[in-house]
């Protein structure tokens, strides 16, 4: 940048690589004629964990293509590259070196939405020279203040009263002062199995162009042993993109949603998802236009009532209900481990070498798309982990890493709290346990999996059904007294010592034989 440049500087706004939009709040009142936007690949930011390439590929590419948006609209962008020579790869260097470059009057940015990044943006003013002023990010629903009002005394926190809230608050399917269709949540009617008959549509992908494609080259250059194929990658990495997906969602997917949003089949990873995390998480899209879109849909009578409250639940409720878990309790939310699970991941949560179908199956999809819906995730890994005593750390970094979608503050407390119940219900109810038969009335990987769904106990036997035992039996003492498991403990009543102690040893014969280990490196025995 020329001196003639850097002597005009007046603010130098900061986009970070989540923060995509043109209504971003660091870009309120920007000047044209002065102003300097900063947007920075930054080498650590990909490495914090061994993230997915397509994952990796998705947010510089993105990033790409909106400063060259800004571009066109005539915004001066420094960009840094993550090839660029001299770029050293840490936030706060590349910070105090854009700093010298543009000499600014003073530095704009939006709050982060992860608490570490948000605590070195706290302490750049000491550290770059110059005034810093942090704004609020103002593309959710609930500000970080709001969430903790509405969690201020409340002796436990649920979602659903939170949500209700967002429904009253911003008047999203509501008639007047009640809800629409005269209820709030019509989840009974969302758990659906998927009938063979029942044909998927098929969903948009995005063939890379030319600025795609070299980061892709990028990424297999400098990341080529992280997590995840890159071949297929086909997310939208631009706005135009995700109106488009938003727009083939609400269309062909959203009418049958709800009937099959718990539902799942072996080689059809996203069946009627939305696929739109991706993008509302970048900041391509935002939540309001999101809900909007699918609430028109059924005031027009072109998608039923169940699966919009179901997926405007995802959006308005879980979404900003997770945020504001993550910002209400952090930082010492990370270290929550109420089960005291200390097992290390198996092997196979990067490999998908293992028996168990069911798990195969999602964690290769995950490989070849960086994506699984939420039922995948919660009742098939997740649940495994829960009930293998996976330590929280191991299994929340896994989640962060290998999803597209995956940003720290829906992905923790979404694995933390619901996953393996490790808050202790400070955000869900219960622990979302459950044996073989869960899946198998959800899903057909069953049907040619090694194991014996239907077998409780035996070298044949589904390892779910004793792993759910055993998890009970070991962990008595702290659920035995939630109303939610009030039934499998009055069956656990009815059992011997022998019975118990039987299936707790089978649990650990089974547990202590698998692979454990971080993601193997190229030219592993793994």
């Amino acid at each position: 940048m020329s001196q003639t440049a850097a002597a005009r500087t007046g603010a130098l706004r900061i986009v970070l690589g989540d923060q995509l939009s043109h209504e971003i709040s660091a870009l309120d009142g920007l000047d044209v004629a002065r102003d300097v936007v900063l947007m920075m690949e930054v080498a650590e930011e990909s490495t914090t964990v061994q993230h997915h390439k397509q994952k990796i590929v998705l947010v510089l590419s993105a990033m790409r293509h909106f400063a060259e948006e800004l571009r066109r609209r005539g915004v001066t962008v420094d960009y840094v590259s993550l090839d660029s020579p001299d770029n050293s790869g840490n936030f706060v260097t590349e910070m105090q070196r854009a700093v010298a470059r543009s000499a600014p009057q003073m530095v704009v940015i939006t709050e982060p939405g992860e608490w570490r990044v948000h605590a070195m943006v706290e302490g750049l003013e000491a550290t770059i020279g110059c005034s810093v002023a942090i704004r609020p990010d103002e593309r959710f629903f609930a500000s970080r203040a709001r969430f903790a009002a509405w969690a201020k005394g409340r002796q436990s926190w649920r979602m659903e009263h939170f949500y209700r809230d967002m429904r009253r608050e911003h008047a999203i399917l509501m008639d007047g002062a009640r809800p629409a269709g005269g209820e709030w949540n019509f989840d009974a009617d969302n758990r659906k199995a998927l009938p063979p008959s029942v044909r998927l549509p098929a969903r948009p992908r995005f063939s890379p162009d030319e600025t795609t494609r070299a980061v892709m080259l990028l990424v297999e250059r400098h990341f080529p042993d992280h997590f995840g194929e890159i071949e297929e990658f086909g997310w939208p990495v631009n706005r135009e993109d995700a109106l488009v997906a938003l727009g083939d969602f609400i269309r062909v997917a959203l009418p049958q949603f709800g009937d099959y949003q718990d539902a799942m089949r072996a080689g059809e990873p996203f069946l009627f998802h939305s696929l739109l995390a991706p993008s509302l998480n970048l900041g391509l899209l935002s939540p309001r236009e999101v809900c909007e879109a699918a609430e028109t849909a059924w005031r027009a009578g072109k998608a039923p009532l169940n699966a919009v409250e179901g997926f405007i639940r995802q959006i308005l409720g879980w979404r900003e209900y997770v945020r504001g878990v993550y910002w209400t309790l952090m930082p010492g939310y990370a270290d929550v481990n109420w089960l005291q699970a200390k097992r290390a991941l198996p092997a196979f949560y990067w490999t998908g070498d293992t028996s168990m179908r069911c798990l195969s199956e999602v964690v290769r999809d995950t490989a070849r798309y960086a994506y699984s819906h939420h039922i995948q995730r919660l009742m098939v890994t997740g649940n495994f982990a829960l009930l293998a005593g996976v330590a929280p750390h191991d299994i929340e970094r896994w989640y962060l890493a290998v999803y597209a979608d995956a940003f720290e503050w829906v992905e923790m407390p979404n694995t933390l709290g619901m996953a393996v119940f490790a808050d202790g219900g400070k955000m869900a109810s219960k622990p979302y346990a459950a044996s073989g038969a869960y899946i198998d009335r959800m899903s057909n990987f069953c049907s040619d999996c090694r194991y014996d769904v239907k077998q409780k106990t035996g070298p044949d036997a589904c390892p779910f059904n004793y792993l759910y035992w055993a998890f009970l039996i070991r962990q008595k003492s702290r659920l035995r007294n939630n109303p939610r498991l009030a039934m499998p403990y009055r069956t656990l009543a009815g059992w011997t010592d022998e019975r118990q102690s039987a299936v707790l040893n089978e649990a650990e014969r089974f547990l202590d034989g698998l692979d454990a280990g971080s993601y193997p490196s190229k030219g592993s025995d793994h």
